[in-house]
């Protein structure tokens, strides 16, 4: 009996972890990942800009798993046909199903949960735009670091090496920065940084020495307008925060403005450095908006209306032809000569702002022909730090122009040089004419 009994609950015991195994290794989705696939399906399908067919992102859905699959060993996988029908949540849940048939199929290789986010990159594919995609929680967090920029500990400086004496050039000194405060200038060259000579070393190494924790100090040989200083300069590292305006005058009291993203910051930093010129006594300006792929529509609006006194600045066209045309805000500076830089990488936002200053007028393009992206994205965050971003609008330039795939034509055309160093008009041909062209406006006005 003893045997028998202990032979049975054996048994038991067994049973009991078969079924608690069972459970554990049966695929299940999270709540998380089933209001993911709910709310990335619902937003593709209700908010592009265009009709999106429920059968294209099943077949997408499952085409991406399939490859998945393969990809991970599976030479033969095999997963359920689709077919969708007028009910959204039957749809919903047969991507649902989907995911959880990839996963058995996937045994350990791979989790429902990372089969999820195929599932939803799949979603996002189906409309064949490049725009509209999925995005995991890394990437979403660099694409909001790019935007809205980011934090570390420096002394607040933008540097390059100088082509002539491979040293380290300090290009831009942040306003109010440890730098700034230590009394480093714009186009110094920086020959040591702690004793190291910074000969032939590149702006990403000397950058890794510049950096470093804030309330930590750094020691700076600098040289300048040819001329060791006869003290090195010790700075104390603080918090710096990215900035995506730059701003230095030019002869004759041309001012030059960089953009180089339009982020949460751009229309009170570039409010910030026109401000600065202008009690330097700016006469005209350049806005240099070169290798500038675009960002907030938001922060479009406001950099424009700094150039634009009234009047539209773009029209955006959503789904169903309904058209919202946003004017500019009543914060423009005085009336200057104007003139902006542009080339093949300048997209979205800052094509927005190129065509809304070449239609009103207010400014001449200079340089080559941009970018041609002329859709506007909708980012829509997700349960777990990743987001889908979809194209929900197109624009048109207050001329009602359509750029996509166009782009904007410069009023002058001006081709890049080899190797130019932007904002430095001796190996900038680009600047060059931009400051030919002011100076012959700030004649005739004359």
């Amino acid at each position: 009996m003893k045997r028998q009994y202990a032979s049975a609950l054996t048994s038991a015991l067994l049973a009991a972890l078969f079924v608690r195994g069972g459970a554990a290794a049966a695929p299940a989705l999270s709540q998380t990942d089933q209001g993911e696939i709910r709310t990335s399906y619902q937003y593709l399908l209700h908010q592009y800009y265009e009709h999106v067919s429920p059968q294209a992102v099943l077949n997408s859905v499952r085409g991406d798993l399939l490859v998945t699959l393969r990809s991970e060993g599976l030479t033969h996988p095999s997963l359920p046909a689709l077919r969708a029908n007028g009910l959204e949540a039957s749809n919903i849940h047969a991507v649902e199903s989907e995911v959880l048939a990839a996963a058995r199929e996937a045994g350990h290789r791979s989790s429902p949960h990372q089969l999820a986010y195929v599932a939803i990159d799949g979603m996002m594919r189906a409309v064949h735009d490049p725009y509209t995609v999925f995005l995991t929680p890394k990437e979403y967090a660099a694409l909001n670091e790019g935007l809205d920029g980011g934090d570390f500990g420096g002394i607040g400086i933008v540097i390059q090496q100088d082509d002539r004496t491979r040293y380290i050039s300090v290009e831009d000194v942040i306003p109010d920065g440890p730098a700034d405060k230590a009394g480093v200038q714009q186009d110094d060259l920086i020959v040591t940084i702690d004793g190291i000579s910074t000969k032939s070393m590149d702006a990403q190494q000397a950058s890794n020495h510049l950096r470093g924790k804030e309330g930590t100090r750094v020691t700076l040989g600098i040289e300048r307008d040819g001329k060791a200083l006869s003290t090195p300069i010790t700075i104390t590292r603080a918090q710096i925060h990215d900035v995506s305006v730059f701003e230095k005058m030019l002869p004759d009291k041309i001012g030059y403005v960089a953009v180089t993203v339009f982020g949460a910051d751009t229309g009170s930093e570039l409010a910030t450095a026109l401000d600065r010129l202008e009690q330097e006594g700016v006469r005209a300006i350049v806005l240099d908006l070169r290798d500038n792929g675009g960002g907030y529509l938001d922060a479009a609006i406001a950099v424009s209306s700094k150039f634009i006194p009234s009047g539209p600045i773009v029209s955006v066209e959503e789904r169903a032809d309904d058209v919202t045309t946003l004017e500019a805000d009543d914060t423009a500076i005085a009336p200057l000569p104007l003139v902006v830089l542009v080339n093949g990488h300048t997209a979205s936002a800052s094509e927005i702002t190129s065509g809304a200053i070449q239609d009103s007028g207010v400014g001449t393009i200079i340089g080559t022909r941009t970018f041609g992206k002329g859709v506007v994205q909708t980012i829509y965050p997700l349960g777990d730090g990743s987001a889908v971003k979809i194209t929900t609008a197109r624009y048109l330039t207050p001329h009602n122009r359509d750029i996509n795939h166009l782009g904007i034509a410069p009023d002058i055309v001006v081709a890049e040089n080899a190797r130019p160093r932007f904002g430095d008009p001796s190996q900038d041909v680009q600047l060059e004419r931009a400051i030919q062209f002011l100076q012959n406006r700030l004649a005739q006005q004359n």
